[in-house]
């Protein structure tokens, strides 16, 4: 169901030949009137020509459809892809039915960058889209799939309030957000500035957090849009905690489908002085070749571990109080041994690291994976 689970909204997915034939590339998600909407978007200062137009389309908090490619990225095109861009949502406002404005559309792409869309495609298969518009929410998250061997669809209810999303992202994991094309719609009734604090909100603490590769894309974009056809308003907080239950769902697909990883490591920090002390340290261990290598070969290598945490200088903590437990066998106390390396078993997928600093109560989860070689020959031959 995923986009199309709230009430309000239609979705269709079509193979327009951007990429092999017969393979989806081409998606679109569409209201029946221009929604309160936000986003958020990549902080990369390199950020793709649909990332521009999106950003200004949500100038107003209103959006009325999402037009969406795999199979190029329209980044680093220059003043050539923002007019492609311009051009897709325009053909989006011409295809839809009623007055629609090019202001109320977004656009995402994900693929290579540097090349330029083929819009003799892409403008045909926006009306295609347009005209088969539906219910089917699982062909959508299918055309933006890229290196993704599997489409990431979420839902959740908070009373009777719905809420749907679809995301694709399988490398260039890292904040702010992933490799990531994400789109969210709710049938809540909502003002603009609530959905945009409360959007921003959960991305901090999950697609944020997601910390795969450390490598931040050009194109990523997390859209939300919001029918209002429940006819019920929720709190903030409990609009807020909902979305962020249904992003870190979405979050965590992505990284167990990240390119090549044979374990899914959740780093937690405990202990902290501040939530931002535990979140440095937590991203510090997380984008560590030299774990992530270790977690590969099954090595339960806690003083590689303890090595990357001092490494934070901006975080306070005493260095030589540090507690680590992997996999709920505390291995490092008061940061030196304790017990035996052999007690911990790493052959599961699912890696669980805690590290207490024994600094205060905060405290703040990194999501990561391994380094394997798979993933070094995937983006080893991306383009060639």
């Amino acid at each position: 169901m995923s986009v199309v689970y709230p009430r309000g909204f239609q979705a269709s997915a079509i193979s327009a030949g951007l990429k092999a034939p017969g393979i989806l590339d081409m998606a679109l998600v569409s209201a029946a009137r221009p929604v309160p909407a936000a986003g958020v978007f990549t902080s990369n200062r390199v950020f793709a020509a649909p990332v521009a137009l999106s950003r200004d389309a949500l100038s107003n908090g209103m959006l009325r459809a999402v037009v969406l490619n795999s199979g190029g990225a329209n980044a680093a095109t220059g003043e050539r892809g923002l007019a492609d861009s311009q051009a897709e949502a325009q053909e989006v406002a011409d295809s839809l039915p009623g007055a629609v404005s090019q202001q109320d559309v977004a656009v995402c792409s994900t693929g290579v960058i540097g090349d330029f869309l083929p819009m003799d495609l892409v403008l045909p298969g926006i009306r295609k889209l347009a005209e088969s518009l539906g219910d089917d929410g699982e062909s959508p998250a299918r055309a933006i799939m890229t290196t993704d061997t599997v489409p990431k669809l979420a839902t959740t209810d908070c009373g009777e309030v719905r809420f749907g999303g679809m995301a694709k992202g399988a490398g260039m994991l890292a904040p702010a957000l992933a490799t990531m094309l994400c789109v969210i719609t709710t049938d809540v009734v909502i003002e603009p500035v609530v959905a945009q604090r409360a959007l921003s909100e959960a991305v901090r603490t999950t697609f944020n957090r997601a910390d795969g590769d450390g490598c931040m894309s050009t194109n990523d974009t997390v859209l939300l849009l919001a029918s209002g056809d429940s006819g019920v308003q929720l709190s903030e907080t409990d609009f807020t905690e909902t979305l962020r239950g249904l992003c870190y769902d979405l979050a965590g697909q992505l990284l167990a489908d990240a390119e090549g990883a044979s374990h899914l490591v959740n780093i937690l920090v405990i202990g902290a002085n501040s939530e931002d002390d535990a979140e440095q340290v937590a991203r510090q261990v997380a984008r560590s070749n030299l774990v992530k290598c270790a977690i590969y070969g099954n090595d339960p290598n806690w003083g590689r571990i303890l090595s990357e945490v001092g490494t934070v200088r901006d975080a306070t903590f005493d260095a030589e109080h540090i507690d680590i437990a992997i996999n709920g066998v505390l291995s490092c106390r008061n940061s030196v041994a304790y017990g035996e390396r052999s007690r911990i078993d790493m052959s599961q997928r699912d890696i669980d690291i805690v590290i207490d600093l024994h600094s205060g109560s905060a405290s703040a989860e990194v999501r990561t994976t391994d380094l394997t070689v798979e993933y070094v020959h995937i983006n080893a031959d991306y383009t060639s």
